[in-house]
């Protein structure tokens, strides 16, 4: 049995109550994932159109704050990838339908749509703000409830982010508790959130460590895995342009998206033409002695250096002692080779590109497949080419879940500059060990039951258009200043005022058992814990 929110290594007294309080505000999200699931389309669709507004026009401060509070990342780029995460994202999906059901005649069935209810989301510190506007607003778009916990070098920006998106859908009438946020988060205490079986969906974007403990949570979990995302350009593309393409890709707010290209794998006929294009539009080829000594200094001990993440050109050549123009935007750097006993030949979340010559196409593939084999199975890759044949091939020989045809990958396969979904959260399938292989978008936080009639010809299908779903009795909001609702930990269940409008009473919890069965609970795990420990 999975236990209640309750701390497993950690005593409630050590964090302040926040555990405690943390498990009111899941409560809080139950009760208002229940009510929101009873909204019509129209109102849904005016609370999160709210949201997005009052987020776009956010969007240049909390980019500014993001940068100063994690000190990495280019506040232009940010306030970009704030606006596609706000009304960019509204405006894609407001056309689909995820609160009717729909009749399907053909196949003689109805669905009905289901809504997770509560889900925990984990934002990262390389996309602090849009991750959250971007959760936030899908989990609405599908009439859940969200409780956000920024990541810790984040926490600040991307907190006050989340407060702002739930005072706006309140206003606009969403249930109170729609949108909460952990202010304070530790390890310990996500653990226990990921572990509850109070929230019914985890939405987890980070390092493999943090992806790895949703997906051993033992709650539905989806996450991502890092990318090392190889682009090829062949002896058929459009050099300039290509050229152009990846720079602006690499140099997009210091490269901190997974999507970001790793290396370019150049086809030798146009090799030469590619690199002067690319030194026009701002990298600095480094020499073979300069290369050696940013290697060692981008991966001590052949480990990435965090303190280069998503930091500028010239903070990192400067650090590394290599002298650059100053205009310089990306580090381009001559790869010896492409494998896992090679760092520069990994992932990089900074603007240093590799560059790896070959004799010809095979060649090519050869090395695109050992750069995703390396620590980047799922994720995406990009081709320039204007061969279709060639085009075909490479994407089918790719482990990848995404391929971007002439056009940079990181804001391409982010599906900013493609048809692909616009996402923060890059599904990597089974090859990346993801459940999801697509872009994640609000399909994925809502599920359907299907009503599905005999296939018999004399067997008929009636008409249900018009008919509407049966409301349960649920409360759509609480009313200001009438009800006092204290979420008391205690049995799980908010109070009920002598007050308050005649609904269904809750099924009465005995306080005494529960607190047993949770000292139980408690008692197994620290007799576990000093058995590991002998």
């Amino acid at each position: 049995m999975k236990a209640r929110f309750m701390p497993t290594a950690t005593n409630e007294t050590e964090t302040g109550g926040t555990l405690h309080q943390t498990a009111q505000m899941i409560e809080k999200a139950r009760w208002a994932a229940s009510s929101f699931a009873t909204y019509p389309r129209d109102s849904v669709l005016s609370i999160v159109e709210a949201m997005a507004k009052a987020a776009a026009a956010e969007s240049r401060r909390y980019a500014d704050w993001a940068v100063e509070e994690s000190g990495f990342g280019n506040p232009d780029h940010k306030e970009i990838k704030n606006r596609l995460c706000a009304t960019g994202l509204f405006d894609h999906y407001k056309g689909e339908n995820f609160t009717d059901y729909r009749i399907e005649p053909e196949t003689r069935s109805v669905a009905i749509p289901k809504p997770a209810g509560v889900i925990f989301a984990l934002t990262p510190s390389t996309n602090p703000v849009c991750s959250v506007f971007y959760k936030a607003i899908l989990a609405l778009l599908t009439r859940n409830a969200i409780v956000i916990s920024p990541h810790p070098a984040a926490k600040a920006c991307g907190a006050d982010a989340a407060r702002l998106l739930a005072r706006t859908a309140e206003a606009a009438g969403a249930p109170d508790g729609t949108i909460q946020v952990i202010d304070d988060p530790t390890m310990p205490l996500i653990n226990s959130v990921m572990t509850s079986d109070r929230i019914n969906l985890i939405l987890a974007t980070g390092g493999s460590p943090v992806v790895r403990a949703a997906y051993s949570s033992g709650n539905p979990a989806i996450g991502v895995g890092p990318g090392n995302n190889p682009v090829y350009v062949d002896e058929t593309a459009d050099v300039a342009r290509a050229a152009k393409q990846i720079v602006d890709s690499k140099a997009f707010d210091n490269a901190i998206l997974c999507t970001n290209e790793s290396a370019v794998i150049a086809h030798r006929a146009i090799a030469p033409r590619l690199v002067s294009e690319m030194k026009r539009q701002g990298c600095h080829l480094v020499s073979a002695d300069d290369r050696d000594r940013l290697a060692e200094h981008l991966f001590p001990g052949g480990k990435f250096n965090i303190s280069l993440l998503g930091k500028p050109a010239s903070v990192i050549a400067e650090s590394a002692g290599i002298r650059i123009p100053r205009d310089t935007r990306v580090l381009l750097v001559p790869l010896e080779r492409i494998g896992d006993d090679y760092p520069l030949s990994r992932e990089k979340l900074c603007p240093v590109l590799g560059l790896y010559e070959v004799a010809d196409r095979e060649a090519a593939l050869t090395a695109c497949r050992a750069m995703i084999r390396n620590r980047g199975a799922g994720h995406s890759a990009a081709i320039h080419a204007e061969d279709p044949a060639m085009i075909l091939r490479f994407a089918a020989e790719m482990d990848v879940m995404r391929v971007v045809i002439n056009v940079g990958c990181s804001t391409g396969a982010a599906g900013f500059d493609t048809f692909l979904g616009p996402s923060m959260t890059i599904g990597t399938g089974f090859h990346g060990r993801s459940s999801i292989g697509e872009n994640i978008g609000p399909e994925h936080l809502v599920q359907w039951t299907r009503i599905a009639y005999n296939a018999a010809a004399d067997v008929p299908f009636p008409d249900f258009t018009g008919l509407a779903l049966p409301q349960p009795a649920t409360r759509p909001r609480l009313p200001e200043g009438e009800i006092d609702y204290s979420f008391d930990w205690v049995g799980g269940r908010p109070s009920r005022p002598s007050n308050a409008p005649d609904v269904e009473e809750p099924v009465p919890v005995d306080a005494d058992a529960l607190r047993a069965e949770i000292r139980q609970l408690i008692l197994e795990e620290m007799r576990a814990m000093q058995h590991e420990q002998r």
